[in-house]
């Protein structure tokens, strides 16, 4: 009998060596090597190749067909629709809705699905498909298996027009003797459903687990061998997810989809300014809006702070939804350039909604509520920002900022804060437009 070969894989980073080591050489991580089994074949490998050499001006451009959804959220992070033939892979907290997003879109989607679960039995899926969908799809055809073999048979034998798995951690091929989940079972596993979906030109889903640090479980060549990686993501303690593309090869990465977790699964949010503003009765110190962009939507954001005196010897700095490391430069930017005395004082920062965002166009509002909590002067809930901070104290221009005026002035709000630095079209808007230099003019036209 033949000894078998064994290799150790690292389960973080997917290197691999002949025999154990305590620390992973090339991510640096400890005790993340588990010895799996392999086995490799001993044919030759043919050197004769079907493809030719040929000039890139004598490539004939083809657009890539899609399939449009009924999920306009999807469509738009997608870059308008799926690729026939790609392989998409999503990824996301346990529980957060990856897969309520994809059974809602099967089921709603008149095309032959083939949803393929190794995590819930038919029953069990079925009993969700009640709950989510006001229109059943009568070819979706549901297949509870963990065989990457009989998965592949099956798929071949129906030919669906789109493919769902949930997920790649569950999948095991009878080629790798080791566990599902493994760094080795993935990538066997991955390899085989890229290449049956590249040859049937069929799109595929995959449902990815992601470990305690928010990365994908599994070999990092995972999500450079698929065409788009998705992460789905929001504040359980909130309603709100946003879907975000960490790649696509067939579109944009920076457009964002909003949605809604409601008791008949994920609702689209049309128009999220309207519904991640708080409708005050009356006005309050410590609130401001940012107009931010996400790609090419415009957004509008309440800011919260909260400035009060130091208890302890060591003032406090939190933040929720913006960058804490951002949040004490500008804090140091407003007792240097401003002269306001905060470093005694503990700051505490909220973007409501449970809403995670980098644009540098929040620093103006997030300024301006800090500044209004500390005088306790409530700032108009007509006024809206959008100017990103230098350290100098200077009012930074900030991108594609007619839309932010745009977007501001159709939700009814009357003077936009901005730096005097951006480039305006010759036109009139219906709000007014407050351009600024420095800090020091901010603070006086303020209040």
């Amino acid at each position: 009998m033949a000894k078998l070969k064994t290799l150790y894989f690292c389960q973080n980073c997917g290197a691999q060596y002949s025999q154990w080591h305590g620390q992973c050489k090339t991510c640096g991580e400890w005790n993340t090597l588990v010895e799996e089994i392999v086995e490799k074949s001993t044919k030759s490998v043919a050197t004769k190749s079907k493809s030719s050499i040929i000039n890139i001006i004598e490539v004939e451009a083809i657009e890539e067909p899609r399939i449009v959804t009924p999920s306009e959220e999807l469509n738009r992070v997608l870059g308008g629709g799926i690729v026939l033939g790609s392989v998409t892979l999503i990824g996301g907290e346990p529980g957060i809705g990856k897969s309520t997003l994809l059974l809602q879109l099967a089921l709603k989607m008149k095309k032959k699905i083939l949803y393929v679960s190794g995590e819930e039995s038919a029953s069990q899926i079925k009993m969700r498909a009640d709950r989510l969908a006001e229109v059943k799809n009568p070819n979706c055809f549901l297949f509870t298996e963990t065989s990457l073999e009989k998965i592949i048979h099956e798929a071949t034998k129906l030919m669906p027009d789109f493919v769902i798995i949930d997920s790649i951690q569950t999948l095991q091929s009878q080629l790798i003797e080791s566990s599902p989940g493994t760094v080795s079972q993935i990538r066997e596993c991955s390899n085989e459903i890229i290449k049956f979906a590249k040859e049937n030109n069929i799109p595929v889903f995959l449902v990815g687990h992601i470990t305690k640090d928010g990365q994908i479980a599994g070999p990092k060549v995972l999500e450079h061998m698929v065409d788009v990686v998705l992460n789905f993501d929001g504040d359980r303690n909130h309603l709100f997810r946003l879907l975000r593309a960490n790649k696509n090869r067939f579109g944009s990465t920076s457009e964002i989809g909003i949605y809604e977790m409601i008791s008949t699964g994920l609702k689209e949010i049309k128009n999220p300014s309207e519904i991640l503003i708080t409708k005050k009765f009356e006005e309050l110190s410590g609130n401001s809006v940012a107009v931010t962009l996400e790609g090419n939507r415009p957004m509008l954001l309440e800011i919260q702070a909260l400035v009060s005196t130091a208890v302890y010897g060591t003032p406090q700095r939190s933040s929720t939804g913006f960058d804490s490391k951002r949040l004490n430069m500008l804090l140091a930017v407003l007792e240097k350039r401003a002269g306001f005395q905060l470093g005694s004082k503990d700051v505490f920062l909220n973007i409501t909604g449970g809403i995670k965002t980098d644009d540098p166009a929040l620093d103006l509002a997030v300024i301006a509520s800090i500044l209004s909590s500390n005088e306790d002067i409530a700032i108009s809930e007509h006024y809206c920002f959008a100017g990103e901070i230098g350290l100098s104290g200077e009012i930074r221009p900030v991108a594609q900022v007619e839309q932010r005026i745009t977007e501001a002035e159709k939700l009814g709000y009357e003077k936009i804060f901005i730096s005097n630095l951006n480039k305006l079209p010759k036109k009139k808007f219906g709000i007014k437009v407050e351009e600024i230099s420095k800090i020091e003019d901010f603070v006086e036209r303020l209040f």
